[in-house]
Formats: C-alpha cells, structure tokens, sequence
C-alpha cells in the first residue's frame, strides 16, 4: 500500500495524516479511537483504496504524531469536531463519507449533527448517539459498571502509569483482553506502543476522557442525524452495552443497524471483510 504522509494545519493545530487511493476519488474519512491511532484502520484501507475511494486517515488530536496541545479543555469534543472540519476545508472537499470508530464515532456522530452538510454518508461503529449515551448513564446500571474505567481515568497521572508500566502492560491488556485471542497481533503491538510512546501521547489520549466529564456541552435538542447512517456494532463489546445501538437509530432519519455477534469492540478488525463490503456498498448507493 502505497501512502502519503502529510501535516495538515487545522484549528490551531497539526494533524498528522496518511491518505492513500486516487485523488479523484470520492472522500473517505477515517476516524479512530481510544487507544488506537490512523493504524487502527489497516485493514480497511487498502478495501476502500481498491473500490477507487480516496482514504484520509489522521491521527486525530493528542495521538501518535499529532499535535498534543496542554490542558484538559483542548479536548473538549467542539475542538475535536472542528479539527476535522478543518482538515476537510484543507483539503478542498466539500462533502466527506465519514467514519467513526469509539471516540472516533463520538466526533462522527458529532460532527453529523453539527454539520451536516459536510458529510455525504456516515458510518458508526459500536458507539452510541450522544444522546443515548447520556441516558443511559444516567439510569443505566449495567453500563455504568461497564465505564467504570472512565471514572477512573479522571485520577491526575495515575492512569498514564498504570498504563505504561512495565513494557506498556497496562495498556496492551486493556486492548487485548477487550478483543478476540487474534485481533491484535504481536506486530500490531509493537506499533501501537511506539505511538503511545511519543511525548505526552498517553496524557492527552485519556484527556479525552477528562474533557468529556469536565466540559461535555449538554446533548443539543435538535441532535438528529439527517445523514444516511450505518452503524455496525459487535455485540461482544465489553465497554458498551449492544442495547444502546437501536435507540441511537430512532435519532437518525435514514439509519440501518447490522449487529455481529461474534465481534468485539474492534469491529472493524474482528470482522474486517465484511465491514470493508458494507462500507464499499453503502458508500456506494
């Protein structure tokens, strides 16, 4: 696969990005999550740059080479929104196919909302609709015990340790134990724990986090989704109850929902050959 790495300036920042396929292909964004960075999408890019898309894939703020800007309140999920707007003005589109994976989807489900008019279609993978997420939180007690891990990220530097002591054994077992016995290899890891060696990566992915409990702006009254969505959800994820994907459809206003049973979290990697042919066929149509 032949990429091109590139810096692009956005909102005050530089992303750091690879784009592969034909520039005159139709836009598709891809967006990763916690603790992922743009290699979180190797198995569907190569999918997409065949079927003739032209891929773009940062590493969204505070990941891997991307800029890592101080302070809990630059992860605040309008700065993340518009770091993507941003690069989409960049590079001239007018309207993107987007995708979004964990927080990846937070800012996809966002930024559809929000801006609707820059997105042609969306995809979500195992990540509610904001609202659903909220009320869920709120009287959901089966996932409140499955974010117990967001609580405890907002701890001051004690996550960051936890996370990178002893080879990054914290981290390679959250990422591990939360998937299949194979979908993380040896070399995956390698690769992700030299991104989450660089300078104040670990502090600024868990931002996220803080940002979200500190400053999350309320759920806007109008949060429907006008975009037609797909959303993909594993039903083995052991971070996100599956209950929360079908309420997230009645925000949509042409939405489909394809559950796998057998995935996990990482979807996208559990069941990459299928998701790589939905994806080409919605994008598609």
């Amino acid at each position: 696969m032949n990429y091109e790495e590139s810096y692009i300036e956005t909102n005050g920042i530089r992303l750091h990005v690879m784009q592969a396929g034909p520039k005159s292909g139709p836009p598709v964004v891809l967006l990763h999550g916690f603790p992922e960075f743009w290699y979180g999408w190797r198995h569907q890019i190569p999918a997409l740059v065949d079927a003739g898309y032209r891929v773009i894939v940062p590493d969204q703020r505070g990941y891997n080479l991307s800029d890592k800007p101080k302070g809990t309140k630059a992860y605040g999920i309008h700065e993340l929104v518009n770091d993507i707007v941003g690069l989409i003005d960049a590079l001239d589109y007018e309207k993107v196919n987007l995708v979004g994976h964990d927080w990846g989807a937070v800012v996809a489900w966002t930024l559809a909302t929000s801006n609707p008019k820059r997105l042609h279609r969306l995809s979500i993978m195992n990540v509610p609709h904001p609202a659903v997420m909220s009320a869920f939180l709120r009287r959901d007690p089966e996932q409140l015990r499955c974010s117990w891990y967001v609580f405890s990220f907002q701890i001051p530097w004690l996550p960051e340790r936890g996370m990178s002591a002893n080879d990054w054994r914290g981290a390679e077992r959250a990422l591990r134990g939360s998937g299949k016995i194979h979908t993380f290899t040896n070399e995956d890891m390698k690769k992700y724990k030299e991104a989450w060696s660089q300078p104040n990566a670990m502090t600024s992915m868990i931002n996220w986090y803080r940002a979200a409990f500190r400053y999350q702006p309320p759920v806007p009254k109008d949060s429907r989704v006008h975009v037609r969505t797909l959303m993909m959800w594993g039903m083995k994820d052991v971070a996100l109850t599956h209950r929360m994907a079908r309420p997230s459809m009645d925000y949509c206003d042409d939405g489909r929902l394809i559950f796998f049973e057998d995935a996990t979290h990482w979807v996208q990697h559990d069941e990459a050959e299928e998701v790589n042919r939905l994806l080409i066929e919605f994008f598609k149509n």
